[in-house]
């Protein structure tokens, strides 16, 4: 069995959606299956419709399908994106994984590889405090934490976030430094789910 990577996400204005495509690139890369699903937007049309670019990708990300728990069961690795709220993951993607709980319950989480990716408004709003914020559900699903590290130029290139890939959204588009990072990223974490698939 080879890897098979679900690759969720909650972005509001698109960055981190293209870090999430960018991860999904590389898992494929890398040989293996990828499911790229998005959480449910729960703000209230008013919030969304007063910043244009959330109202935009809101419509531009229809197409991507809802993450469910029967992608987390089918996955035997997990890339799990969110932008940045003050230091920490976003209520939408935090409500998912308060779903989680049964199959926490059952260990179906456990033993899996693991990594995060981000985006805030600026290179010093609380990327790596998010990062670490998500690594804690991690630590208790009992995963395997496969950070990007220093193992690749692409990350310097990034700006250097060994947590993981990560933008900082008011500089602009997500640049192609930024998406390489996320790419090796995620071709790490499908290398990492290939070899313990191996074993299992």
């Amino acid at each position: 069995m080879g890897a098979k990577v679900a690759v969720v996400y909650y972005s509001s204005t698109g960055n981190v959606h293209a870090l999430a495509q960018a991860v999904a690139e590389g898992a494929e890369k890398a040989g293996a299956e990828v499911r790229l699903r998005r959480v449910p937007e729960l703000a209230p049309d008013a919030a969304i419709d007063a910043n244009p670019a959330w109202r935009e990708h809101v419509e531009a990300a229809k197409d991507v399908e809802t993450a469910t728990l029967d992608d987390l069961s089918w996955a035997n690795a997990y890339a799990i994106g969110s932008p940045t709220r003050y230091g920490n993951i976003a209520g939408q993607l935090k409500q998912f994984l308060d779903t989680t709980g049964g199959l926490w319950q059952q260990g179906a989480l456990a033993d899996k590889p693991a990594t995060g990716f981000t985006s805030a408004h600026n290179a010093h709003g609380g990327n790596e405090s998010t990062l670490l914020a998500l690594y804690n559900t991690f630590h208790h699903w009992g995963s395997v934490i496969v950070a990007p590290g220093f193992t690749d130029p692409a990350v310097f290139a990034a700006g250097g976030n060994p947590y993981g890939s990560s933008h900082p959204g008011g500089s602009g588009p997500v640049t192609e430094e930024a998406l390489a990072a996320a790419r090796h990223q995620g071709a790490r974490l499908a290398r990492f789910a290939a070899r313990l698939a191996a074993t299992a």
